[in-house]
């Protein structure tokens, strides 16, 4: 009787759910048939849902034709060192801002939000001088280097980041520290012994948004790289869109699914984490 009453009651929350699943699955699916469609049937009307020849092929073409390998590989480098620098000067940061307490700290807490309402977009010129007037080691400037990239989403990510997990380590009691202490263990092995595996999995969902934002983001890496080799896969997808006389969406739609799934894996992959740090605590 109780495994019934557990069955309807998923059954009524699918049904409730369905109406948002088809809205954020619907854009991934027409996609994924255009995609899958020759050139010759995506401009026909009355427009067809499903292609009548599944050209799979259009993958490849792509793959070769725009250097897709390339920018997933910039893709990757840049999204990733931009989280791990996001993420090694946050945790020491959230935690003395959890742990410690000093005058304006409210405030300073404030100002981080107040800094993510500032978008990206309004800081490229101020970001591409302040790259231009940086030398570099062969007598250039810093204008089409992907550090100065992963330093910008560095910076971005670093204040959101802060304001998340300094929230989560207050909810970490002081006492498993304190016994740490009296133990006989100092104050560096505590944090790496005893607060930061109990911090995991608010660090795992700030890597996870820190990663996501590097990965989507354009307006940066458009105003800061100019050589083909180093872009992104959001340059490149706009690329194959922007300033071309015929576009081929059979190939670009075949970029974006590609483009989609990485992160797609990783918010799977770290599901658990995600959920782990959202809603639970630090003691059970």
């Amino acid at each position: 009787m109780i495994r019934q009453d557990k069955l309807l009651r998923s059954l009524w929350c699918w049904l409730l759910l369905l109406p948002l699943v088809a809205v954020v699955i619907f854009p991934l699916a027409v996609m994924f048939l255009t995609a899958l469609k020759p050139a010759s049937e995506i401009y026909v009307y009355p427009a067809r849902w499903l292609p009548q020849q599944w050209q799979w092929s259009n993958f490849s073409a792509m793959w070769t034709q725009t250097g897709f390998g390339h920018a997933l590989l910039n893709s990757l480098l840049v999204s990733l060192s931009a989280t791990v620098l996001t993420i090694a000067v946050s945790v020491p940061s959230a935690y003395a801002l959890a742990r410690l307490k000093f005058r304006g700290q409210g405030g300073y807490r404030q100002f981080l939000l107040v800094t993510q309402m500032i978008s990206p977009v309004l800081l490229v010129v101020g970001l591409f001088k302040m790259a231009a007037s940086i030398p570099w080691f062969d007598g250039s400037n810093m204008t089409d280097s992907r550090l100065s990239v992963v330093v910008a989403y560095g910076a971005f990510g670093i204040a959101f980041a802060v304001w998340m997990m300094s929230s989560y380590f207050e909810t970490i009691p002081r006492d498993l520290e304190e016994s740490a202490w009296l133990e006989g263990s100092g104050p560096v092995r505590t944090v790496l012994r005893v607060f930061l595996p109990l911090a995991l999995p608010a660090m795992a969902v700030t890597a996870l948004v820190t990663f996501v934002n590097a990965w989507n983001e354009f307006a940066v890496v458009y105003t800061l790289i100019r050589s083909t080799e180093k872009q992104t896969l959001t340059v490149l997808v706009t690329n194959m869109v922007a300033g071309q006389y015929v576009v081929q969406w059979e190939l670009v739609m075949a970029a974006a699914i590609c483009a989609v799934v990485p992160v797609a894996i990783l918010f799977a992959w770290m599901q658990r984490y995600m959920v782990q740090g959202l809603t639970s605590g630090s003691v059970k």
